[in-house]
Parts: structure tokens; C-alpha cells; sequence
């Protein structure tokens, strides 16, 4: 068993600690490991980075979902950078991209730890780091976004905060409608399926499907992409 290094910590509001580990197999790249540390609760590992078929997944069914290219995007959730070169590989050169992450220390993670995962997509010079609440930039906005990405906690039914499950609230996707141009897509990713949420989309004016893409290509759990679209 090779075993695992904890290369940094920092801590979450409301409690508990964000652990960034890694371990390094022969002959491959690096294995790093985000993970959720709480007194007296289980560890949760919130990313793998062997494990991101769905997180890239989540800016490629946005994309095709919107139909036209995208002038602007935002994506809530930096995690390992692989949604947000997702995001990028589908955008066109004169895009503009917001990448809102709310711990400094994740951004300072994919810079130092992270980078070559997904081709140092924080050095696109596309790209806008926002270090923040999402919900505080899409709160901000009207119009804005052609594309809202949203990859917060482990999605709707799995959030480790409030304020997360206030951005899933009937309220807080109303404000998300309200970001978005005409025809703009909304897509969330979660660990869960959620029928309840479906409806709570379609009841905030959104037109809604769902996909069930795979954790790693043809294979691992099957997770959620929520995409909901302004009409």
C-alpha cells in the first residue's frame, strides 16, 4: 500500500478542516485526494484526482446544451481546475471565465499542488479568479453569464454549509435564473440524483434534464448534471 502524504490543510467555516493529500505511484502522476475533516464524523473525500469523468462532463453537456457559443461563464467550485479547463477547452478565444472559489488556500492549492492536473487553466488569460461565495457573484449579476457551472460540496442533497444550501433554495435559483442571458444554461453537479430537485429547477422558471455521466470514463459511480436552461 503506498501510503498517503498531507501536503495542506485550512479550515471551513462553520467548522472543520479542507486536506489537500497526495501520493506517488511508479511510473504515473501524482494521486491527490481533497478531503473533509470534521471531529467525531467520518471523512468525506470530496475529489479524487483520478476520478473527474463527471466534473468535466458538467461544462461539456452546459456547452452543448446552450447551443451557441458562450461570451461568458462562471464556475463556482475551483476543486482540482478540471471543470474549469473543461469550461475553457469548449469556450471561444475572446471568452471571459469567473472561477469563484470560496478558500484562498484551493486557489493557492491548484497553483503550487494542482497545476498540471488539468493543463494550469488558472494561467489562461481568460480566466477571473473570484475568491468568495458564488452565490454573492451570481447575487451581483444580472444577465451576465451564458453559462453558470455550479460544483459546490458533493451537489443539492450533500452540502457541508448553509450558505450552499441557500444557493440551492427556491431563492437562490431564481437568482441564478436572473444571471443568466436569454437562453442561458444552469448546470449543477451532484454525487445524488434528486427528483425533489428537478422540481424545485422547473419551479423557478427553468426548462430541465438531467444527465447521469460516469466518474471515470466508462466506468466508477454514476453522478448527476442537472441542466437547466433560461428560456
Amino acid at each position: 500500500m503506498i501510503p498517503w502524504q498531507q501536503v495542506g490543510r485550512t479550515p471551513l467555516p462553520g467548522g472543520g478542516q479542507l486536506e489537500l493529500w497526495r501520493r506517488d505511484l511508479a511510473g504515473r502522476p501524482s494521486e491527490f485526494s481533497l478531503r473533509i475533516v470534521e471531529p467525531n464524523h467520518p471523512t468525506i473525500e470530496l475529489m479524487n484526482s483520478r476520478q473527474h469523468g463527471s466534473e468535466e462532463a458538467l461544462a461539456e453537456l452546459a456547452a452543448n446544451a446552450l447551443g451557441r457559443p458562450a461570451a461568458s461563464a462562471l464556475v463556482g467550485g475551483l476543486g482540482m481546475g478540471f471543470t474549469l479547463r473543461a469550461a475553457l477547452d469548449r469556450l471561444p478565444v475572446g471568452a471571459r471565465v469567473t472561477v469563484a472559489e470560496l478558500l484562498p488556500q484551493v486557489v493557492e492549492w491548484n497553483r503550487e499542488h494542482l497545476a498540471e492536473l488539468a493543463g494550469r487553466p488558472l494561467d489562461d488569460p481568460r480566466v477571473r479568479v473570484f475568491v468568495g461565495d458564488v452565490a454573492d457573484e451570481i447575487r451581483r449579476r444580472q444577465a451576465a453569464y451564458d453559462l453558470i457551472l455550479l460544483d459546490t460540496d458533493n451537489g443539492p442533497e450533500g452540502t457541508s454549509r448553509d450558505e450552499n444550501e441557500q444557493l440551492y433554495s427556491a431563492a437562490g435559483l431564481e437568482r441564478a435564473r436572473a444571471a443568466l442571458t436569454p437562453g442561458g444554461v444552469l448546470a449543477i453537479w451532484s454525487a445524488f440524483d434528486s427528483p425533489t430537485f428537478s422540481k424545485r429547477l422547473q419551479r423557478a422558471g427553468f426548462e430541465v434534464r438531467h444527465e447521469r455521466p460516469r466518474a471515470h470514463g466508462k466506468r466508477g459511480a454514476r453522478h448527476t448534471v442537472w441542466l437547466a436552461r433560461r428560456p
